[in-house]
């Protein structure tokens, strides 16, 4: 199955669909991007703080299919933060991975109260000249850090990974984003395990009247939107129906019902009080 792919401000492109991989471990994460690569994935997402990947490029190499023809994201969280410390960060992962580079390299959360992101950043532009990243961005940033980051460097980011969904439409920072050449990725695109986000008779009846499941739905929400979104299962299923997203659209009005369940501009996780 073809999918989509969106350009970045590096000069390559990112697919539009992609494999979330985390809380897998490394058994977990190479059987599942054996499946999702048979299922038509090429983008896949992991992180140094998940623990997977080696599985994950393990379940590249098993998937026999070149490691060029993937889109490999890695993050980098706090204890990579600050000064000089992404080198030796980027360069484990790469170890872990048996890889030349990654595609796309971000740091993981802003840390704010800290203040090392600005010269995280600095670093990660030396790696992106050095071609060990393909890409750079970030994770979790707000329009506040954002603008830190663009007022101090002038390098903008690629990519800002963010939790997304039609409870959480992060408005304001999309609207940065698009403003300014920065793709927006969604994680937790389906809303996370519990949170019935595919719950609600807004989505049930579109799904319904498309014949499509209610997670397809929510998919094609992010996709339609130019967003770019990374979905975990480890169902062969669901795994095919998660990609398969791009042979229907949602009208007009099944945007606004869908904005019904927009849980307002202060919804999801704060990154000015969380991350790692």
């Amino acid at each position: 199955m073809s999918v989509p792919s969106i350009p970045l401000n590096s000069g390559t492109s990112i697919p539009q669909m992609g494999l979330g991989t985390w809380p897998l471990d490394d058994a977990e994460a190479a059987a599942t991007v054996v499946l999702a690569a048979e299922a038509g994935y090429r983008h896949i997402d992991t992180a140094t703080r998940y623990g997977n990947e080696a599985g994950v490029a393990e379940g590249i190499r098993r998937s026999g299919i070149a490691r060029e023809d993937f889109f490999v994201t890695t993050k980098l969280d706090g204890a990579f933060q600050g000064g000089d410390l992404a080198i030796a960060g980027l360069r484990a992962a790469l170890e872990r991975m048996a890889f030349d580079y990654v595609d796309l390299l971000l740091i993981h959360w802003p840390l704010p109260q800290r203040d090392d992101y600005v010269s995280t950043w600095r670093t990660f532009e030396e790696l992106y000249d050095d071609g060990r990243a393909r890409a750079i961005g970030v994770s979790n940033f707000k329009v506040a850090h954002l603008e830190k980051l663009a007022a101090e460097t002038g390098v903008v980011p690629a990519v800002n990974q963010i939790e997304l969904s039609p409870a959480i439409p992060r408005m304001e920072q999309r609207a940065y984003h698009e403003a300014h050449g920065i793709v927006t990725e969604s994680w937790s695109p389906l809303g996370g395990s519990g949170t019935g986000a595919l719950n609600p008779s807004a989505v049930q009846q579109i799904a319904s009247r498309l014949e499509r499941t209610p997670a397809q739905v929510v998919l094609r929400w992010h996709v339609q939107q130019g967003l770019v979104a990374i979905p975990k299962s480890t169902d062969p299923t669901r795994l095919a129906q998660n990609l398969d997203v791009f042979s229907f659209e949602l009208s007009p009005d099944d945007f606004a019902a869908m904005a019904t369940l927009s849980g307002g501009p202060n919804a999801g996780v704060d990154s000015d009080r969380s991350g790692h």
